[in-house]
């Protein structure tokens, strides 16, 4: 596919693990020839010195590296025309041109997950749902927000319907008519 290099402003993306957040965001970077915002615990963590299993258990213990994360993607986001791939994206930037929640069946998240990752697929599905778990009630004593709730979304998407690059398409289709946010 041909860049279509746009003004498009902050794109924002958010899902749960495994619903093509990556995947779509990549895409969509590529196709709008705009950077793409991934900053995750995996970042930090090489930013730190310390190993991915490390910051995740001092996460969970320490909200602090939530909050140090995700004021990072926002402040990454805010210096120009972006797609943001994060699973809060959508809540933590109101004001961006176009905010996408895509979504998938635990199911098939875990499947997704375990294809790329290997493992039991059964053991993939229960770690699955238990993360959904997990982040849904830290997001709630973080920020208050549901991660549940795409409400806040110009446009939702189930991933299970369309491939990666037809999820971009419509992305871009609805981004060359999203009315500009005041």
């Amino acid at each position: 596919m041909k860049k279509q290099k746009t003004h498009s402003g902050i794109v924002a993306i958010s899902g749960k693990s495994g619903c093509g957040n990556s995947t779509v965001s990549r895409l969509l970077a590529e196709r709008l020839g705009v950077r793409l915002i991934n900053y995750t615990f995996r970042a930090m963590a090489l930013e730190k010195g310390i190993s991915f299993v490390e910051i995740l258990r001092l996460a969970a213990d320490d909200y602090s590296y939530d909050r140090e994360l995700d004021a990072k993607q926002i402040a990454l986001a805010r210096e120009g025309d972006c797609v943001i791939g994060s699973r809060l994206a959508i809540w933590l930037l109101p004001d961006a041109a176009l905010r996408i929640y895509l979504s998938a069946s635990p199911e098939v998240r875990a499947h997704r997950i375990w294809t790329r990752e290997g493992g039991i697929e059964s053991e993939v599905l229960a770690a699955t749902l238990s993360r959904d778990v997990q982040d849904r009630v830290r997001y709630r004593e973080i920020y208050g927000i549901d991660n549940d709730d795409s409400s806040v979304a110009d446009l939702a998407i189930n991933t299970e319907l369309f491939t990666p690059d037809l999820i971009v398409d419509l992305i871009i289709d609805a981004l060359g008519k999203a009315k500009p946010k005041s």
